[in-house]
């Protein structure tokens, strides 16, 4: 198996994109019946082709995160996932109504206004919430500026995907919502890979849609059961127009072979996502993950909202944070990245709000940035 190379976006980003459906795909365009954009945290989004067969597989796959989490066709579903070429919030949407399950298509706060989310949320009362975790703590921080007591609304269940969930930022939106928090994890190059269920044992993997590899970084062989490794996926059957074999994902992510829980989930695996590969800025000598740096921030509950910048000033590394804070108390913001990183940062305290605006345009919030060239 492994005589066949990895594929990564970098190698799908050197095909034009007038070539792409020559050189990549394996079917002729009248087949294909709808395009899904690439999430791209990182460089140019690509477009990938999907055929009719695909999407009979992808929305069996999208109506398992519906079962993963209980719901049923008494639930009602608001989705903030970014309507728009990218597929994420059609998938849930349309899964959902195969399984009867009402649905509240607004999209992001860029199709659907924030303000206008929370007074669909407070009319229409749909029992779960489903979009990124940092736009789910916009609309919350918002609701507490306007007195909206979004931890009473109707609201009991909440699916995040898209970016990693630190331990951090699930216990703000639990607190913030009143709601059970589901994480889920999937591809444009696949779709849903894996996902947590009622239980939270982790995410499920869905070994019978794909064959995943998780493979040592330097090596590229395989690391051992529970090992941290790069995930490597072939989808097995949403795989008529793209073949994507050996799909390098750029996570990386822990397997074991080992279900969890009682029920049709517990026969698969356990996956836990570790962090973005690309997921560190080096300032000054010093590795700051994003994740431990998003985690260290959010702890403190003063802590509404950041992005962190690092820039080059006369020679020296800077790190910038862009903070909103419920008070005004930025020394101990500075306090606590010195003492968890030793690194001094720069603190700009932001009204609130400021970043919600920033953020509500990518499917991918660009909370971190970095501006040396």
């Amino acid at each position: 198996g492994r005589k066949i190379p990895l594929l990564t976006k970098e190698d799908l980003r050197q095909v034009p994109p007038e070539r792409f459906p020559d050189e990549f795909c394996i079917q002729p365009r009248p087949q294909v019946v709808e395009y899904w954009r690439s999430g791209g945290a990182t460089g140019r989004p690509l477009f990938y082709p999907r055929s009719a067969e695909d999407m009979k597989h992808n929305l069996l796959i999208f109506e398992r995160a519906w079962a993963l989490i209980g719901a049923a066709a008494e639930d009602c579903a608001h989705i903030s996932f970014p309507l728009g070429v990218h597929p994420v919030a059609h998938l849930y949407a349309r899964a959902a109504i195969n399984l009867g399950i009402g649905t509240v298509w607004c999209g992001a706060g860029t199709n659907t206004p924030s303000e206008t989310q929370l007074e669909l949320i407070d009319h229409l009362k749909p029992t779960v919430w489903i979009g990124m975790a940092s736009y789910g703590l916009h609309l919350a921080n918002l609701a507490e500026a306007r007195g909206y007591d979004l931890a009473g609304s109707s609201v009991r269940k909440i699916i995040v995907a898209a970016e990693p969930l630190s331990p951090a930022k699930r216990e703000k939106l639990e607190r913030a919502w009143g709601a059970e928090v589901f994480d889920h994890f999937g591809m444009t190059e696949g779709a849903l890979v894996s996902g947590e269920a009622l239980g939270h044992h982790g995410m499920h993997v869905f070994t019978d849609m794909y064959y995943l590899e998780v493979l040592d970084e330097r090596t590229g062989e395989p690391v051992g059961d529970g090992a941290v490794g790069a995930l490597v996926v072939t989808p097995l059957w949403a795989n008529t127009m793209t073949p994507f074999l050996r799909w390098s994902s750029g996570d990386l992510v822990s397997m074991t072979s080992e279900g969890a829980g009682d029920g049709p989930w517990s026969l698969y695996p356990i996956m836990r996502h570790a962090r973005r590969t690309v997921g560190f800025f080096k300032v000054r000598g010093v590795n700051l993950n994003h994740a431990d740096l998003e985690d260290v921030l959010f702890r403190d509950s003063d802590v509404v909202d950041f992005r962190a910048e690092v820039y080059n000033a006369g020679g020296n590394d800077v790190l910038h944070l862009f903070v909103e804070l419920r008070s005004d108390n930025r020394s101990r913001i500075l306090e606590n990245v010195r003492n968890a990183f030793q690194v001094a940062p720069e603190v700009t305290l932001l009204p609130r709000g400021t970043l919600a605006k920033e953020f509500e345009a990518s499917v991918k919030a660009p909370r971190f940035v970095d501006k040396r060239g």
